[in-house]
Formats: C-alpha cells, sequence, structure tokens
C-alpha cells in the first residue's frame, strides 16, 4: 500500500486549504483545529475521516494525536494553516512574548513539537508591509530557528483558474533536501495575454463562474439551475451535485436600497447615482456593483451585504447569494456550510479558494517525490 503523506490543518475554517490535500489520494488529513462551533460543524460534515479538535489552539497537542489517532509526532509530514490575522498587531521581536501575538506564538509551538518534513502557512497580503516589513522577517527567523528553510511568494488564486482577485502570502518552511517551487500561474489578465505566455488562459470571469445559476431578485429563492454547466468551471462545481441550487437566496433589502442596486451600471459606484440616492456612509468600495466579464474582487464574510465592500450582482439588484459566493471561492455545489447565512458566508469568506489549495498540495507533493518520500 502506498505511503499517504500525513497532513494537520490548523484555523482550518471550512476547509478552503485543505481542499487540495482533501482531494489528492496521496495525502491524508489525520487533525485539524478550529475554535468555531459551527466552522468545525461544516468542516465536519465535508472531511468526515478527519479528527476536528473544536477548541481553542492553546488545548491542541502532541499528546492529544498520539493518545486519540494512535499517530506518533514524527509520523506528521506536513502541518498547514494560518492564523487570523488579528495576531499580528505588535512589533517585531516582541511578537512571541505579546498575548496579542498568541495564535501565531501557538502555530509556532505546534511546528516546534511535531516537527514536520514542511509547513505552509498562509495570511493576507497585508502581512508583507505590517510594521514596515520588520513582523514578516520576524516570523521568517522563528521558522528559520527550527531549522527550516524558509521562502514566501504572494499568490493570487485568480492566477490558477478562480474567478476572483485575492491575494495571499504563502509561506513554505521545510526540512527536505530539495528546494520548494511555487506552482506556475495557468492564467492571467487578458491584457497581458502575449505571444510569450500564449499558454495561459484568460482569468475567468463572473459570468463564467455564476451564470448559470437561477436570476432572482430581491428577498426570493430558487432552487433550480438556470441552465446546464455552460463550460468547464461550471462543469467541475456541479459534478455529484444536486439536481437543486442550495444556499441560493437573496436578503430581503428594503424599496430604497433595492432601488439604488438596480440604477448602478455593471462595475457603477454610488457616484454613479442621482445625488439624492447616494448612500451617505460607506467606503469608495461600498454600494458597489460587481463587474459581470472580469472576476470578482476579493469576497469577505458580509457578501451578502450591500453596504460592505464591492459585493452587489453585476445585473440582479440584490447582493450575491452564498451560493454565488462559494462559487466564486471555488467550491463544488455539493461542498455544506452549516448555520445562519451569517454562518455560511464567514465560512466561505474566510477560506482559501480551493484552486489555489490545489496547485499548492500538488507542488508540495512534487517537493515529496524529489527527496523520494512518497
Amino acid at each position: 500500500m502506498k505511503k499517504k503523506l500525513k497532513v494537520i490543518d490548523l484555523f482550518c475554517g471550512v476547509g478552503g486549504l485543505s481542499f487540495g490535500f482533501a482531494h489528492n489520494d496521496n495525502f491524508e488529513i489525520v487533525a485539524a483545529n478550529e475554535i468555531l462551533p459551527n466552522m468545525a460543524r461544516a468542516y465536519s460534515l465535508n472531511h468526515p475521516t478527519v479528527k476536528v479538535y473544536v477548541e481553542d489552539i492553546k488545548d491542541f497537542n502532541v499528546k492529544k494525536i498520539e493518545n486519540d489517532l494512535n499517530i506518533k509526532k514524527d509520523e506528521v509530514d506536513i502541518i498547514i494553516g494560518g492564523p487570523p490575522c488579528q495576531a499580528y498587531s505588535t512589533i517585531g521581536k516582541r511578537l512571541i512574548d505579546d498575548p496579542k501575538g498568541k495564535l501565531f506564538q501557538e502555530y509556532y509551538r505546534v511546528l516546534k513539537d511535531f516537527n514536520p518534513k514542511l509547513f505552509l502557512f498562509e495570511n493576507v497580503r497585508g502581512l508583507l508591509s505590517m510594521q514596515g516589513g520588520e513582523l514578516l522577517e520576524t516570523i521568517i527567523s522563528l521558522f528559520k530557528s527550527l531549522g527550516y528553510k524558509v521562502q514566501y511568494k504572494l499568490l493570487n488564486a485568480a492566477d490558477f483558474g478562480a474567478p476572483q482577485i485575492r491575494e495571499r502570502v504563502v509561506i513554505i518552511g521545510s526540512k527536505l533536501k530539495n528546494d520548494f517551487n511555487y506552482p506556475e500561474a495557468t492564467h492571467c489578465d487578458v491584457e497581458s495575454l502575449t505571444l510569450f505566455n500564449k499558454k495561459l488562459k484568460p482569468y475567468l470571469t463572473l459570468e463564467e463562474a455564476i451564470s448559470d445559476l437561477p436570476f432572482i431578485k430581491s428577498g426570493e429563492e430558487s432552487f433550480e439551475y438556470a441552465s446546464g454547466p455552460k463550460n468547464d468551471f461550471q462543469n467541475l462545481m456541479r459534478i455529484n451535485s444536486s439536481t437543486q441550487v442550495v444556499d441560493h437566496n437573496a436578503p430581503n433589502n428594503n424599496a430604497r436600497l433595492v432601488k439604488i442596486m438596480e440604477l448602478l451600471p455593471d462595475g457603477g459606484t454610488p457616484e454613479d447615482l442621482p445625488e439624492n440616492l447616494r448612500p451617505t456612509s460607506g467606503f469608495k468600495n461600498t454600494y458597489c456593483r460587481l463587474w459581470w466579464k472580469r472576476p470578482a474582487p476579493t469576497i469577505t464574510r458580509n457578501l451578502s451585504t450591500p453596504s460592505s465592500s464591492r459585493c452587489i450582482h453585476p445585473i440582479a439588484p440584490r447582493p450575491l447569494t452564498t451560493r454565488e459566493g462559494s462559487r466564486i471561492q471555488c467550491f463544488p455545489d455539493n461542498y455544506q456550510f452549516y448555520g445562519s447565512r451569517s454562518d455560511r458566508n464567514l465560512q466561505i469568506g474566510n477560506a482559501v479558494p480551493t484552486f489555489l489549495s490545489e496547485a499548492l498540495a500538488k507542488s508540495i507533493l512534487e517537493s515529496f517525490r524529489l527527496d523520494n518520500l512518497i
């Protein structure tokens, strides 16, 4: 029987970062940690064989894995995850001693205790500039102090086929002999397509991602697909899915807000509205319509809230539905979320797009193959 690489997922959320490892037969996710009960329940619904520890990360340790799963710490090959960015509120070398940095401290502790052959740490783009770059240097030096070769790169999920411009800092630490090679982009902006990169595909647009979903208005719900799959992405999203659409319902917004959304052009902002209808609060990217022929910008947990960052459907007078948000994050239609609309949108908005996870899992697998460890 072929050896599978054992993986632990910290701060696992709903499983976006786990996805590429869970759907690759060369890996086995043995344990995951998540503090939010509904988030952990959703993870378990999609990863029923994984032992999920629903607890504060500080309570997660080697003894539990050895006692509960009969897995020795040196049998864990890979640790993945990324502490929520609220952990990065302290300066430089005081991070490891500051309670505000405790989430990162716990990630570091788990790495130190398990000593996996490779780890993947992902986080927001802002990590590059926090504290003028000093924080990132501190994080990397701490990882290096554990004996890891450490490298980092800013990756955009759209470059790997996601219909969303979503950038994440991906730090890889390795104790393998070979150097880790980040995955190569498969897609690029149409304007960047030239004779030199003609092998790349154009970015996936929002239209290509969600045009088979039913057209609904504010306060409506529909369970019927508007059409069959129209492209490879939609085909992929609908493999093994039910004949019915789930989580495709729109909030019941008030008449004035609906009127605002009706008058917004494709990609429009409040500046495109009559002055008497322009919202008096919000930021430049609030109450804004998405573009039909472009990827979505980074979606957030507030993907169904028009007063949040750009999330109004390109055609319908409403914000995105949970199902549309799920498509943008590349979760297949049979992926399950749990709890209220707010819970489900949090699970989706906080996730790593599954296409990015799949690309990273393949690159990690190649590193182990080069070392003849699989």
